[in-house]
């Protein structure tokens, strides 16, 4: 690739660094997105975990032989440590399928290990930039978890397609009278309860950890069980351990209704899905209100490159 390419990279990342960096450093942000896709020639996500970095390439037809990739690749890394000044053995890479949602990104995809705790908003999470896709935060869900801990005081809380549990967290710190975090996988809920006990939350019988898939477990559920519910389910999911698969376009209704089923009156659905080609077939919904808040929980640092949609649901 020609020298003025790498220059216009160089270029780009620079100017967007600056300024992202400078309105995560004045809102006391450590964790942000700094690049996603932004030039054609450079397929990369870039984002800083405090003094790392993590790089995701979008998998794609480059034309290059693999000799020319990693050439290409290490040229890549030399920019972003120069400009990000961070140390190069700090930069993690990983190649991502650009599939819609999150589906295929949970697997391991690493031998080497590199698991360490970051902050956020006063709370700690353990993130690994290593061993999966990714990377046990999702960045994007960053206000989104505010508005959660802001209306779990004195609450029954339950946290559906729960993934590292930061909904948890969050709603835990909020002072929520019980928290119930719900996730298939064992390895995500172990990571949950990890989560949970950094941030003293620790009592077994406040903070519930459930292994579960979420559309067998939800109709055993009373009715009027919760308060607030959070769902951030999976675009598709056929898991071995299933009974059945999950399509969240053609599912969404029905699993947000069960959802409804079990909120006690005024009660609060989060719901938000990856999938880009999503539609809410909102008069099928039993909800008293639905508000589209996708705009007012994109955080600074995904503005003009998000992908989810999020609504909050009362009913």
């Amino acid at each position: 690739m020609p020298d003025d390419k790498f220059q216009m990279f160089q270029n780009r990342l620079t100017k967007v660094y600056r300024h992202i960096g400078k309105q995560a450093r004045r809102m006391g942000v450590t964790c942000y997105r700094v690049y996603d896709h932004d030039l054609p020639e450079f397929p990369l996500c870039i984002e800083v975990y405090e003094e790392n970095g993590y790089v995701a390439e979008y998998k794609r037809r480059h034309g290059m032989t693999e000799d020319e990739h990693d050439s290409w690749m290490e040229r890549c890394i030399e920019i972003i440590s120069e400009v990000m000044t961070l140390n190069k053995a700090n930069i993690f890479l990983k190649l991502r399928q650009r599939k819609p949602g999150r589906l295929g990104q949970y697997q391991k995809s690493g031998e080497e290990k590199h698991e360490f705790v970051v902050t956020e908003a006063g709370l700690k999470f353990r993130v690994n930039l290593s061993d999966y896709l990714d990377t046990g935060l999702f960045l994007d869900h960053r206000v989104t978890r505010q508005m959660v801990r802001e209306g779990s005081k004195g609450k029954h809380i339950l946290n559906l397609f729960a993934y590292t549990g930061s909904f948890s967290v969050y709603a835990a710190a909020g002072d929520a009278q019980e928290v119930v975090t719900v996730d298939l996988s064992k390895t995500y809920l172990d990571w949950s309860e990890q989560n949970l006990k950094l941030n003293a939350f620790d009592d077994p019988q406040k903070y519930k950890i459930v292994h579960a898939d979420v559309l067998q477990w939800l109709p055993s559920v009373p009715a009027q069980s919760f308060d607030m519910i959070i769902m951030d389910p999976p675009t598709f999911s056929n898991s071995k351990r299933m009974k059945d698969f999950l399509d969240i376009q053609q599912d969404h209704v029905g699993l947000i209704n069960q959802c409804m089923r079990i909120l006690s009156p005024g009660g609060v659905l989060y719901f938000s899905t990856n999938y880009r080609k999503f539609e809410l077939e909102k008069e099928k919904i039993n909800a008293a209100e639905i508000k589209d808040i996708t705009k007012s929980t994109t955080p600074f640092d995904f503005e003009g490159r998000l992908t989810r949609v999020c609504y909050r649901m009362v009913l």
